[in-house]
């Protein structure tokens, strides 16, 4: 397809949706090369700290902003200040920001997305949840993804990632932006793989953590992975993924991240689900989007509308949505008829 490229001969101005920590972080890693970055966070309040402050005090504190990023809360202002998007918001929230953006203008930027997750109740993808409210262009759309944590982007820790689009117009040149010499950038055709790879693997880090919470061991948590990523990759080929998409750095590379870094939000909640304590509790006092808690949800009802079997998607669903106990769901994993390995 390729018919129009995107910044071919033009500077880039990206506009990053999304003031947690890797909104603020993708921000502050394009600034860092020079962009004229704007950064729309929602939030007033936050907005005004953010930019009093010249850094995210709330999300990555200790990051300060380069002189060519800026903070806004107009979202009309931030769109006619761009020539592409890059989003990194709840997946909860891309369809109503999709929405006031299609109300604000009739033209449509290229989109990057770096949200992970499904839509609860139309069990869409973002790039789905993108073509139904703002382009429907997919030409127009790519997914970073990959093993990244916000506050090691910033530090400028040697991170490689993978960018996916239909285009590969697309591609090259988001993978051009994006790439520094401690920010490796790869390239992949697969969007719908590496969407399901970013929104599953929250699930099983989730369930690792859990484990880990346990007290299981090794073992288990090696397992749990291992088991988790061959039910991703089982989705993801049902709806049309290539498999060898779940070896990559957006697959295993990430979940592998995820499952077992100390900096990550959903296996933090497992642990402490792992040791008993209540989810209310545990959100409260995480005071951010753990996407993996309704991924579950979503990730299961997925499986069940395309008949595929995902057991640890579902006891992670069982023990936060029907108020199953952890011995329950550890029972009906281990209980599980015997099978061969071989499944590809």
């Amino acid at each position: 397809m390729d018919k129009d490229p995107l910044f071919l001969g033009k500077p880039a101005r990206p506009l990053v949706l999304g003031g947690g920590s890797w909104g603020t972080a993708l921000a502050f890693h394009l600034a860092s090369k020079g962009l004229p970055v704007t950064l729309w966070v929602r939030d007033e309040t936050l907005c005004a700290m953010i930019a009093s402050d010249r850094e995210n005090r709330v999300y990555l504190p200790g990051a300060i902003f380069p002189e060519s990023l800026v903070v806004s809360s107009n979202l009309r202002e931030s769109l006619e200040a761009a020539n592409f998007i890059v989003l990194a918001i709840p997946c909860q929230g891309v369809r109503a920001t999709m929405e006031s953006l299609s109300a604000l203008g009739e033209s449509r930027l290229p989109i990057v997305s770096g949200t992970k997750g499904i839509e609860q109740g139309s069990l869409r993808m973002v790039s789905e949840i993108v073509s139904e409210c703002y382009s429907s262009n997919p030409d127009h759309y790519a997914v970073l993804s990959g093993p990244s944590f916000a506050r090691e982007v910033v530090r400028s820790s040697p991170t490689a990632v993978v960018v996916a689009s239909h285009s590969q117009t697309m591609a090259k040149e988001i993978q051009l932006l994006f790439n520094t010499n401690c920010f490796k950038v790869y390239t992949r055709t697969d969007v719908k793989g590496l969407e399901i790879c970013g929104a599953l693997k929250n699930v099983i880090a989730l369930a690792a953590g859990i484990s880990d919470g346990m007290g299981l061991g090794a073992n288990s948590r090696a397992a749990l992975l291992t088991r988790g990523l061959a039910e991703m990759t089982r989705l993801g080929v049902a709806l049309g993924a290539k498999a060898t998409t779940f070896s990559g750095l957006g697959g295993v590379g990430d979940l592998y991240l995820t499952a077992t870094g100390e900096q990550s939000r959903n296996r933090t909640v497992g642990v402490r689900l792992g040791r008993g304590e209540k989810l209310p509790d545990i959100l409260r006092d995480l005071g951010q989007v753990a996407e993996g808690v309704t991924t579950a949800q979503s990730a299961h009802m997925l499986a069940m509308r395309h008949g595929v079997d995902l057991p640890v998607t579902r006891a992670v669903y069982r023990l936060l949505y029907e108020g199953a106990t952890l011995v329950d769901v550890l029972r009906d994993i281990m209980d599980r008829p015997m099978k061969d390995e071989e499944e590809f």
